[in-house]
């Protein structure tokens, strides 16, 4: 502990990656500066105003069931800095054509009964990695070539995780739970008949069955403005307006932290870097984009199936083979006719984020509305007309509700955040061999190869989610680096 008195550290970037190294390394008594290329911070965890005046609305996440199964991030004193959570009475659900809607809810035994004749099959699946969740998450957010501390767990969970989520899907009976599932496992960005593409969808579940899928009171910005007070309360600072493009643009530290993707980080460090990084840095392959369209909504999405009126979450598709064609088609380039929507209704969890109608009326309130669909990668078609199809099918009349609209192309995602390469959230394609190898196949993938410098952005495991363990398990490394004799 010794040697780390009096060390300086920078950290490239202030995601919640970034901001999680940050205050690791602060903890530990290391003097932070954390410098962000933007005029605000937060990267994927901001929240602005883009519709109307007074409504915030989540710039890119905005449910996070993963933040409270981190096992950084629940140590920490958010709580303390601001951050409330709030949670939906219903936290997912999955509309079909017919009116029906596959349904999940935190408690276990209820999303069961809700299933019907699947609701065994779901608790065979999913109730032992509930039971399991607290010991799985060291391992599964973390890098997946190393010994587990909870090999049987982790074993029990493979078993489910290796299989393409469309064989999952299809061991549902009911077409409600296949596509629960098949929306769950669709966060990947994969054709899910490929193996391994269940992995998602399972934490996911599990995590909505354990912690719910909840949302920051006032936004996802809460998070960022927790992780930063935090940071300050340690020693840290966060300097705005400092764009990091080559070496010569980062200052002295005898540690330096990139929450950058990987070519980013090859362009900045450039000879520093081994001949065989700088390779597999060039390498670093991105997956498919997504369109967004923030809505203002008077009186909420009306939709078809009565409970996802109270869901914070609804995953629009159709059924599990829709799901699965559309998320193959893009994957391939092809832009669907009928592409996988997934919507945030924050106001049912969070009421302060509703605009009220001045004259009283809650039929005349508007409300925040978040969707975004999965494109190819650079695509520039009309994404909104596509999203409000979609929303359409299964809400007949929300057009009418719409007051005011704000859009993010693939291309936009890229301009404002330098990690969304081709509109790509998750920080690059999440199939096999760059889950196993993420950023690179090595011992320690944080490690850069240059002396004192890491990466420490969702290109690392455990990937995307706001979590913070890519940057804890970065910043975890390079304390050590500074424990070892020289």
């Amino acid at each position: 502990m010794a040697a780390r008195a009096g060390r300086d550290a920078v950290v490239v970037g202030s995601g919640p990656n970034g901001l999680a190294a940050a205050v690791r390394l602060a903890q530990a008594g290391v003097r932070v500066t954390v410098l962000e290329a933007a005029p605000t911070i937060g990267g994927g965890t901001r929240t602005e105003q883009l519709t109307v005046p007074g409504m915030l609305h989540d710039v890119c996440s905005a449910v996070h069931p993963f933040a409270l199964a981190s096992p950084f991030f629940s140590r920490l004193p958010l709580a303390e800095h601001g951050l409330v959570w709030r949670w939906p009475e219903i936290d997912l659900t999955h509309p079909l054509d017919d009116g029906t809607a596959g349904v999940l809810v935190r408690d276990l035994d209820e999303t069961c009964r809700r299933l019907g004749r699947d609701g065994r099959r779901w608790r065979a699946v999913f109730g032992p990695l509930v039971r399991d969740l607290d010991e799985l998450t060291g391992d599964v957010l973390g890098p997946l070539l190393r010994w587990p501390d909870h090999p049987v767990r982790l074993a029990r969970f493979g078993l489910r995780a290796a299989l393409p989520a469309t064989v999952l899907a299809r061991g549902f009976a009911t077409p409600q739970a296949g596509a629960l599932f098949a929306g769950s496992a669709a966060h990947a960005f994969q054709p899910l008949g490929r193996p391994v593409t269940s992995a998602v969808g399972a934490m996911l579940t599990v995590a909505g069955h354990r912690h719910g899928w909840p949302v920051p009171e006032g936004g996802s910005r809460a998070i960022t403005d927790a992780l930063a007070s935090l940071l300050r309360e340690l020693g840290g600072e966060v300097v705005t307006d400092s764009p990091v493009r080559t070496a010569a643009d980062l200052p002295r530290a005898d540690l330096t932290l990139l929450d950058t993707g990987p070519q980013a980080a090859e362009e900045i460090l450039g000879d520093r870097l081994p001949r065989r990084v700088r390779r597999a840095y060039r390498r670093w392959r991105y997956g498919p984009g997504s369109f967004k369209v923030d809505l203002a909504v008077r009186g909420g999405v009306p939709w078809t199936h009565e409970d996802s009126r109270r869901a914070g979450t609804v995953h629009v598709g159709g059924t599990a083979a829709e799901v699965a064609e559309a998320e193959a088609a893009v994957y391939a380039g092809r832009m669907p006719e009928r592409p996988f929507v997934l919507v945030a209704q924050p106001t049912v969890a969070d009421p302060t984020r509703v605009v009220r109608d001045p004259g009283g009326d809650p039929e005349r309130d508007l409300h925040p509305v978040w969707a975004y669909a999965h494109v190819p990668a650079h695509w520039e078609g009309d994404g909104e007309r596509v999203v409000l199809d979609q929303l359409e099918r299964f809400a007949p009349g929300v057009r009418e509700r719409v007051v005011a609209t704000a859009s993010r192309t693939p291309a936009d995602h890229e301009h404002e955040n330098a990690n969304y390469v081709g509109g790509d959230i998750a920080g690059g394609a999440t199939d096999l061999l760059q889950l196993v190898g993420r950023p690179r196949l090595a011992p320690d993938p944080y490690a850069t190869g240059a002396p004192g410098v890491w990466l420490c952005s969702s290109s690392t495991p455990p990937g995307a989610g706001v979590h913070g363990m890519c940057g804890y398990r970065a910043a975890e490394r390079a304390l050590a680096s500074l424990d070892s004799p020289a």
